[in-house]
């Protein structure tokens, strides 16, 4: 299956797959999926992630992290920038999600990072999701 936007389709099985109470996920795999997997690793919004080398494509797969009170640690997932509206910010304008509460993925001409990291180094890009 062909699809025009990996990054929105990965989020939205993240999404569909924290309201459906979920452990796990699939998806096709890509160097960018798997940058933004190992971010919301970090930041404490999914378990683990895994590669599954696979043919004709490798698959990704993500495990969810679920609070005590068995609710998704991702409240809410949204994509910024799209295939048809690219969205960039300098080093000065990337959101701040919820007061800093939540994060924000930004890609850069130095990898995919926070969007805290980004403003840390002094740099701008491409503003690809928000987290919280």
């Amino acid at each position: 299956m062909s699809v025009n936007d990996p990054i929105s389709d990965m989020l939205t099985r993240v999404r569909n797959a924290g309201m459906a109470r979920q452990s796990e996920t699939t998806m096709p795999s890509t160097k960018v999926l798997v940058a933004i997997a190992k971010i919301l690793k970090e930041e404490g919004y999914i378990a683990d992630f895994r590669v599954i080398e696979k043919r004709p494509q490798d698959q990704l797969v993500i495990s969810l992290r679920y609070g005590a009170d068995r609710k998704p640690a991702i409240k809410e997932i949204k994509r910024v920038s799209k295939p048809g509206l690219r969205v960039y910010a300098g080093k000065n304008d990337i959101p701040r999600v919820q007061s800093g509460l939540g994060i924000a993925v930004v890609s850069t001409p130095q990898g995919v990072m926070t969007g805290y990291e980004a403003r840390r180094r002094g740099i701008g890009g491409e503003v690809l999701c928000t987290v919280f």
